[in-house]
C-alpha cells in the first residue's frame, strides 16, 4: 500500500491498479463528438457514465479496498458522499465481501441514494453537505475501527482512478489534450500521473464549477484553501477544499484548471443529450462546457472524460429547462396589457405568426402592482435560438407590449 504521506503515485502503481481492475471494471468507450466541430481537430469522450455504478468512482474505491488486510477487511469500511463515490464503495465491497457502511446529506439525490442502498451498503442520511456526512463518516469509523474510504485523498485512490487514462492512450495514442472535472482532485490526478509518465507533451486541463472551484485560488496560495461556500448543481465536483495528497499532484501535474458557468453546464449536459444521445450528471459534461465556453487553450485531438451519469430526473427536467433558456432556445417572460378581450388572443396570435411555441400560459388580474384595468400575462415560450427569440421579443415590443423576463435561477 502507497504512504499518502512520503511521496506521489507512480505510473507503476496505476498499472499495478490496472491489473487488480482487471475483471472488475468495464473498459469504457471512446467516442467522437458532435456539435464541437468548430474545433480544428477530433475530439472524443471517454464514456464513463457507463461504468458500472454509473462512473469512474469504483476504479479508486475497488483498488483501496482490495488491498486492505484481513484484519481491516473483517471491521468493514465507511464512506461519505453525495452519490458517485457512495455507489462506488457499494459495488467494492459487495465484490469483496465487505461490510459497507456510507453517510451521505440528507439532501443527497434519491436515486442515488436508492442505489447505494440497492449495491449492498447500508446508507446513513446525515446533516445538509458532504462536509457533514464526512464527518459522520469519520466519527463512525473512530468508534467502530471501520476503515474510512476517502473519496479522493488517497493514493490507492488515485491510482486506481488513473486507469482511466491507461485507456485513453490505448483507445486514442494520437491525444494531445485530455480534460476532466475536477472536485477533490482524484481523478485528474491519476490522470496527470500516467499523462506525464507516458506523455509529457499531452496537456492535462482540470474544470471546476464557478461556484465550488477551490484549486485556483488554492493553487495561488501554494496550498489547499478553504472555500467559505460551495455551490453548484454538480454535485459530484461540490468540494470546498483540495485533498492534501491531491493538491500536490494538481500542482506539479496538472497543467491549467478553469471555471465553468452553471449555464455552460446546463448547455453542455443538454449538447450530450441531443446530439450525441449521452445522459452524462453535470459533474460529467463541464469538460464538455469547458470546449463549448473555449475556456482552456486545447490542441486536437482532444479526449474529454464524462465522468459519470448518474442524475436525478427531477434535476435533469429542469436542467435540460435551463440549458434550453441559456441556448435562447426558451423563454419564461411577463407581458402587462390592458384587462381587455381579445388582447390575450392578440398576443398569442403574434407569436404564433413568428413561429414561437407557447408552453404555458398564466393570467393575473389580482397583483398589487399591476395598474388598474392592467393584466399580467405569464408565459413559457419554446423558439428556435437565440436570433428566433430576438426576433419574437422584438415583434411584441414594437406592438407596444411591455416585457418582463424570469430568471431560472441556479440549480
Amino acid at each position: 500500500m502507497i504512504s499518502t504521506m512520503t511521496r506521489l503515485v507512480t505510473i507503476d502503481d496505476v498499472q499495478q491498479a490496472a491489473r487488480t481492475l482487471a475483471d472488475i471494471v468495464r473498459p469504457t468507450p471512446l467516442e467522437p463528438s458532435r456539435g464541437l466541430s468548430d474545433l480544428d481537430g477530433p475530439v472524443y469522450y471517454k464514456c464513463e457514465n457507463v461504468q458500472r455504478a454509473g462512473a469512474y468512482k469504483v476504479r479508486g474505491a475497488y483498488t483501496r479496498i482490495s488491498r486492505l488486510t484481513e484484519l481491516e477487511r473483517a471491521a468493514g469500511v465507511v464512506a461519505a458522499s453525495a452519490g458517485n463515490h457512495a455507489q462506488g464503495v457499494a459495488v467494492a465491497a459487495a465484490e469483496l465481501g465487505i461490510a459497507a457502511t456510507v453517510f451521505m446529506p440528507s439532501g443527497a439525490p434519491l436515486p442515488k441514494v436508492a442505489a447505494t442502498r440497492g449495491y449492498g451498503a447500508r446508507v446513513e442520511l446525515v446533516g445538509s453537505s458532504v462536509e457533514d456526512a464526512l464527518a459522520a463518516a469519520r466519527d463512525f469509523s473512530q468508534r467502530t475501527g471501520a476503515v474510512f474510504i476517502h473519496p479522493f485523498d488517497h493514493a490507492d485512490v488515485i491510482a486506481g482512478q488513473g486507469t482511466v487514462a491507461l485507456e485513453i492512450f490505448e483507445q486514442c495514442p494520437e491525444v494531445k489534450t485530455i480534460i476532466a472535472g475536477v472536485g477533490g482532485g482524484g481523478l485528474i490526478s491519476g490522470i496527470g500521473v500516467v499523462a506525464k509518465a507516458l506523455r509529457p507533451d499531452v496537456r492535462v486541463i482540470g474544470i471546476q464549477a464557478q461556484g465550488s472551484a477551490a484549486y485556483p485560488p488554492s493553487l495561488r496560495a501554494g496550498s489547499p484553501v478553504d472555500l467559505p461556500h460551495a455551490a453548484t448543481m454538480a454535485d459530484g465536483i461540490r468540494v470546498s477544499r483540495p485533498g492534501t495528497l491531491t493538491f500536490e499532484h494538481v500542482r506539479k501535474l496538472v497543467d491549467d484548471v478553469v471555471t465553468v458557468s452553471e449555464e455552460e453546464i446546463s448547455q453542455a449536459v443538454l449538447l450530450l443529450l441531443e446530439r450525441n444521445k449521452l445522459l452524462v450528471e453535470p459533474a460529467g459534461a463541464v469538460g464538455v462546457a469547458a470546449l463549448l465556453a473555449k475556456a482552456a487553450h486545447v490542441e486536437p485531438p482532444v479526449v474529454v472524460v464524462l465522468s459519470g451519469g448518474n442524475i436525478d430526473p427531477l434535476l435533469l427536467l429542469r436542467l435540460i429547462e435551463h440549458g434550453l433558456a441559456a441556448s435562447g432556445r426558451f423563454l419564461r417572460f411577463t407581458v402587462r396589457c390592458p384587462d381587455q378581450p381579445g388582447v390575450l388572443a392578440s398576443i398569442l396570435g403574434l407569436i404564433a405568426e413568428r413561429g414561437g411555441n407557447v408552453i404555458d400560459v398564466m393570467h393575473q388580474r389580482y397583483d398589487p402592482r399591476l395598474a388598474l384595468g392592467e393584466v399580467a400575462v405569464a408565459l413559457s415560450v419554446e423558439t428556435r435560438g437565440e436570433d428566433h427569440a430576438e426576433h419574437l421579443t422584438a415583434a411584441l415590443r414594437d406592438a407596444g407590449y411591455h416585457l418582463t423576463f424570469q430568471s431560472l435561477g441556479t440549480l
